[in-house]
């Protein structure tokens, strides 16, 4: 295989992109977005992480382009499909976007060909849902005709440690021909594959990961606020407890999930669960812990502006990051949203900071902050509110300065435990 498109330009497919091309493959990227489509045809970077160099060395070298036009997917050997896979409003699984990137490839199929899905989702949905949508559009038939595979990504936005060279990759196929030849594929870019036995493997593989992160996290998020009740910092405690050599893996707590993975991929198999009679406690247990962690976050900042005879009503509160992690530029179902919503819903006046993500950009679930920006980071500009919350704490953000500039602090990161502060002005939520 010499010639690659990769559908879906975002925080996996781009990544996935640049690598396959510096291995050597041509590489053309398919997207919806016309501005991702003119950006890496003109060498610009629109994902923090990801230097502008980067995609200009591959697209001046005529391994990387661009483009809309989703019939250029009969002029390659394989297809990587790299898109979203949200949860609609009533919490089930979206597999809108897989379906609608078949439909938009499928006529434009030809044998031999290999169709990747990395898209983490439930098991089935590549050998029944997508398999059905190519093999109906094309007329050929999937481990016949073409090869069909699942490999779910494994993408860490903002870990140096997490190059797709370096990462294991999990990969199932339809038949024991589409594995190989997904493994032939993969080879080329990633240094160590795990073949598993089938494309469901493959997708309950992504879903284990995920849910094993839900979970234990879930369970620190718990014992912060049991902790907190009897008057121990669960920092220190988890701090203390990773020091164990063996059987102790550290999780920290927050003020709720964000990305498009934790919050989302577990109720993937909750769902699918349900068709076999299956339930999930656990899952269903985790997801119910995280997503009251905003609303024990609130609770903390009316009980600290309380102390300063100050009500949530009428008062100014600052949201120190948006992103949904440090050290990113990507907000997807962040609970820093959550908390600027239920704020503004108590009265508060919210605002937030963010040197990443200094405009709103257009969000499925949070279109009321479309448009907004961030505030700069200067002394008049911070001391000014009544309250800042640190949601996601950025490496670079100068929490010294913070500690000078604002009269109180909630602390959801445990950013604030070296720097030196006025009693009372930090609270630990």
């Amino acid at each position: 295989m010499k010639y690659a498109a990769i559908i879906g330009l975002g925080y996996v497919g781009l990544p996935l992109s640049i690598q396959f091309s510096r291995c050597g493959l041509k590489v053309l990227g398919l997207d919806i977005d016309r501005n991702k489509v003119d950006a890496i045809n003109n060498g610009r970077s629109y994902i923090h992480h990801i230097p502008a160099s980067a995609i200009t060395e591959q697209v001046q070298a005529g391994r990387l382009s661009a483009s809309s036009d989703f019939s250029r997917a009969g002029e390659v050997d394989a297809i990587v499909i790299c898109v979203p896979t949200p949860l609609n409003k009533n919490r089930e699984p979206d597999i809108s976007y897989i379906l609608s990137t078949a439909q938009s490839i499928a006529p434009h199929l030809k044998r031999g060909q290999l169709i990747v899905l990395e898209s983490t989702t439930y098991p089935g949905t590549t050998d029944e849902d997508l398999r059905a949508v190519l093999e109906k559009g094309s007329r050929l038939k999937a481990g016949v005709d073409f090869h069909l595979a699942f490999s779910p990504e494994r993408e860490d936005p903002g870990n140096p440690q997490s190059r797709v060279a370096e990462v294991p990759k999990v990969v199932g196929g339809l038949t024991p021909a589409c594995l190989e030849r997904a493994q032939a594929l993969y080879s080329k870019a990633v240094k160590t594959l795990v073949p598993v036995s089938s494309c469901r493997a493959a997708e309950a593989t992504k879903l284990l990961e995920n849910i094993f992160r839900g979970v234990n996290i879930a369970l620190v998020n718990e014992l912060k606020v049991v902790y907190a009740a009897m008057g121990i910092d669960v920092w220190e405690v988890i701090n203390a407890a990773k020091t164990k050599p063996f059987g102790f893996m550290a999780f920290y707590p927050g003020p709720g999930l964000g990305g498009h993975c934790i919050p989302i991929d577990p109720f993937y198999l909750t769902w699918k669960a349900r068709e076999f009679g299956q339930s999930t406690r656990f899952i269903e247990l985790a997801g119910e812990i995280n997503t009251a962690m905003p609303e024990y976050v609130i609770s903390n900042v009316v009980e600290a502006l309380n102390t300063q005879r100050k009500a949530v009503n009428g008062s100014k509160v600052l949201i120190l990051g948006l992103a949904y992690k440090a050290n990113v530029d990507d907000e997807r179902e962040s609970p820093s949203y959550v908390l600027m919503e239920r704020l503004k819903a108590r009265g508060a006046t919210v605002a937030y900071y963010d040197p990443y993500v200094p405009i709103v950009r257009p969000t499925r679930e949070h279109a009321q902050w479309t448009g907004t920006r961030s505030i700069s980071w200067d002394q008049n500009s911070v001391a000014g509110f009544d309250c800042v919350v640190i949601a996601t704490a950025h490496a670079c953000v100068d929490y010294r300065q913070l500690a000078s500039w604002a009269p109180l602090i909630i602390d959801t990161r445990n950013a604030m435990t070296s720097i030196a502060t006025k009693p009372g002005q930090v609270w630990k939520a």
